[in-house]
C-alpha cells in the first residue's frame, strides 16, 4: 500500500504541488482582456508575472513604483467590479476578477487630471507615447473620466486625490472615451491586493506593428481593433 501512495505522489501529486508553489511563490502568467490598456499592451497578449516579488512586496519588503504595470484585484467595496460568471458560464459564487493597469500615484502623491492630462504633485505625468496614440486616434479630453479622479462612479467631479498609506492610484493606459474603468472609478488600490508587477509580455511571438482601435464607444472593442502594417518580434520586457 505504502509503494502504491508512493508511486503516486511522485507520478502525480508532487508535480502538482510542485506547480501550484511555483506560479504562487515563482512565477505565472495572464492574460490581457480587453483595450483598457492600449497601446502599451493588446488584447489576448501573456504577461510574466514574478509572484515571489509580490509576496515580497505584501510583507513590506520593497514597494511598486510610478510607471509599474500591475495585476491586482479591485477594492472589495467596488461591488459593481465583482463577477457571477467566467467566459459567459454561471458560477454558484462572485469574485474580484484581476485587472491590469499602470501605477500612477504611490502612497503620498497628490494626482490630478484635467483634459486627459494627468498630473502627480502638481507635475504633468511624462505620457508622450500614451498622448501621442490617443490623440491620433480618438481622444478623451472632455468627459468626466478625463477630468476628475474620485472614488466612486456616482462622484466625478473631484479635482484631486491624496493616496492614501499602502495604496497605489492606478489607470489604464487607453485615454479614448470611457476606454479604462480604473482608480478613477473605484479608488486607490490596496497593496495587499496587488498580485505583482507585469515583468515582460511572452505571448504571441510576432503581432503586426499597428493597431487601430474603434472609436465609437461600442460594446468590445478590443474585438474590433484593426491590425496592419508589418509584423514585429512581440515578447519584450515591460518595466519602467
Amino acid at each position: 500500500m505504502s509503494s502504491r501512495l508512493l508511486r503516486l505522489w511522485r507520478d502525480w501529486a508532487a508535480p502538482v504541488v510542485f506547480a501550484l508553489l511555483f506560479t504562487q511563490f515563482g512565477a505565472s502568467s495572464v492574460g490581457v482582456d480587453g483595450s483598457s490598456m492600449m497601446p502599451a499592451l493588446r488584447h489576448g497578449e501573456r504577461l510574466l508575472l514574478p509572484t515571489a516579488e509580490g509576496w515580497a512586496h505584501r510583507l513590506g519588503l520593497g514597494e511598486y513604483h510610478r510607471g509599474d504595470i500591475v495585476v491586482f484585484k479591485p477594492p472589495p467595496e467596488a461591488k459593481y467590479e465583482w463577477r457571477g460568471d467566467y467566459r459567459g458560464m454561471p458560477l454558484l459564487w462572485r469574485y474580484r476578477p484581476y485587472l491590469v493597469k499602470r501605477v500612477v500615484g504611490v502612497p503620498g502623491d497628490t494626482v490630478s487630471i484635467r483634459a486627459g492630462q494627468v498630473s502627480v504633485n502638481g507635475q504633468p505625468l511624462p505620457e508622450a507615447e500614451t498622448h501621442e496614440y490617443w490623440n491620433t486616434f480618438c481622444p478623451d479630453t472632455s468627459s468626466s473620466l478625463a477630468n476628475s479622479v474620485a472614488a466612486s462612479p456616482t462622484s466625478m467631479d473631484v479635482s484631486s486625490v491624496r493616496v492614501p498609506p499602502h495604496h497605489y492610484f492606478v489607470m489604464g493606459d487607453n485615454r479614448s472615451p470611457g476606454g479604462s474603468l480604473d482608480s478613477r472609478a473605484f479608488g486607490p488600490v490596496r497593496g495587499q491586493d496587488i498580485s505583482a508587477r507585469a515583468m515582460a509580455s511572452v505571448w504571441p511571438l510576432v503581432r503586426k506593428v499597428m493597431a487601430t482601435p474603434p472609436c465609437d464607444g461600442g460594446p468590445q472593442p478590443e474585438q474590433r481593433v484593426k491590425f496592419s502594417g508589418q509584423e514585429e518580434w512581440n515578447p519584450r520586457l515591460l518595466l519602467p
